[in-house]
């Protein structure tokens, strides 16, 4: 760590202790655009060894439990660098390296899981129901599924999943490790939108070192340091994943498609179900092309919505369509009698008798096509059903036919 860094930190930790409360609010707003004091906080925190660790993890905290959202949020984009110093000194074994990044990871779970009044949290998630309608989807191009949803939605059958409520914690251990990590990823996939850009990049290279080290693939990767494994649980890929997710729409394309494969590498070996099951379903919602997607910009998904009926029905079949498609077949063209000029309508021969030669009377110009189809067609019938044309024949069907024309 460079003198001019360490100057950096020295400063900011000096500068909040002498802040009034009054001025609280100005210094979370300014404190966010200071590019050096987060480089440098990142350079502290991957130096287990350093000495100025155990302050800025004591500063942090005080961020956290103070009530200002964005000190909250501060604290929150070195999330998961800390969780991979803690990972990476635990695989190691020299736990007490660790003792005051173990101490702000419990200390931010302790004040998740409580509200302000001190009572245990306990967190709903509505599963969405496939029969209403959102900016993914639309249950009428979903098909029969849509009604067996839509019959279930009737009866009120919406499956609620509850999270909590989660016991306090006084020191991190082999059984609950991975149960106060899941959460605190879960804390920081809430605030996604809100993290800067190198919060996003940090938390793609982690989840790759921490799903390859002590695996072959970590010598493709050239990772360096640790060659432990690192046990991983199923709910914590999959938190993982959720970040992951995010940064592939938010200009991390190339890292994050890295740690999709890492992580579908790891739970491959592991044999997890719900990671591959979300990490497959990730993966095949992917463009072909990289999101190219600004830095400074709305983040957002793209997502493509089914058009919506008024815009099925401006080219939707009509009888008007029908009449139009059968005048223009029954137009065939005529070298020998193509004598007309621009602004002369040509009657097109329609014959009811299949006789060749015959052509429309002058006086049935101005008639429509759709009455001379009817007519047409009732005389037809009439043919068939009356049993005096079996005798008469023909000259019958011309009688009919002159009774149009008159």
């Amino acid at each position: 760590m460079f003198t001019s860094e360490k100057g950096v930190v020295e400063e900011w930790l000096s500068e909040f202790k002498t802040l009034p409360e009054t001025s609280l609010r100005n210094y979370a707003t300014n404190l966010k655009d200071k590019s050096s004091v987060v480089s440098s906080l990142y350079k502290v925190i991957q130096e287990p060894q350093s000495e100025l660790l155990e302050p800025v993890c004591h500063q942090l905290f005080e961020f956290y439990r103070s009530g200002e959202e964005q000190l909250l949020r501060f604290t929150l984009q070195f999330l998961p660098e800390l969780i991979w110093c803690y990972l990476a000194v635990s695989a190691s074994r020299n736990v007490h390296r660790s003792g005051c990044i173990e101490a702000l990871l419990l200390g931010v779970y302790n004040l998740e899981i409580v509200d302000k009044q001190g009572h245990s949290k306990v967190l709903s998630f509505t599963i969405p129901s496939l029969s209403k309608p959102s900016v993914y989807h639309e249950p009428s191009s979903i098909g029969s599924m849509a009604l067996t949803e839509s019959a279930l939605s009737q009866h009120g059958l919406s499956k609620v999943v509850y999270s909590g409520p989660h016991p306090q914690r006084e020191m991190l251990t082999a059984q609950n490790r991975f149960e106060v990590l899941t959460f605190l990823l879960l804390c920081y996939n809430a605030a996604l939108t809100y993290m800067p850009s190198v919060s996003l990049q940090s938390l793609c290279q982690i989840c790759s070192r921490i799903c390859v080290c002590g695996y072959p693939r970590q010598h493709v990767r050239k990772y360096k340091g640790i060659s432990s494994r690192i046990p991983v649980s199923s709910g914590f890929m999959v938190q993982m994943l959720t970040g992951i997710y995010f940064a592939f729409y938010n200009g991390e394309w190339d890292l994050a498609q890295k740690a999709l494969d890492d992580i579908m590498y790891r739970a491959q070996l592991e044999l997890y179900p719900e990671p591959l099951l979300v990490a497959n379903a990730i993966k095949a919602s992917l463009p072909h092309g990289a999101m190219k997607s600004s830095k400074e910009g709305t983040r957002c998904i793209q997502v493509e919505i089914t058009p919506t009926s008024s815009r099925i029905s401006r080219n939707a079949v009509t009888s008007m369509s029908i009449r139009g498609h059968r005048w223009k077949r029954h137009e065939q063209p005529d070298n020998n009698n193509d004598t007309t000029e621009l602004g002369i309508l040509v009657i097109p021969e329609i014959s009811v008798t299949n006789v060749a030669g015959e052509r429309t009377g002058n006086g049935e110009k101005g008639r429509t096509l759709g009455e001379i189809d009817a007519q047409h067609i009732q005389g037809v019938q009439e043919t068939a059903t009356d049993p005096r044309t079996e005798s008469k024949g023909l000259p019958e069907i011309r009688r009919q036919k002159s009774e149009i024309q008159n």
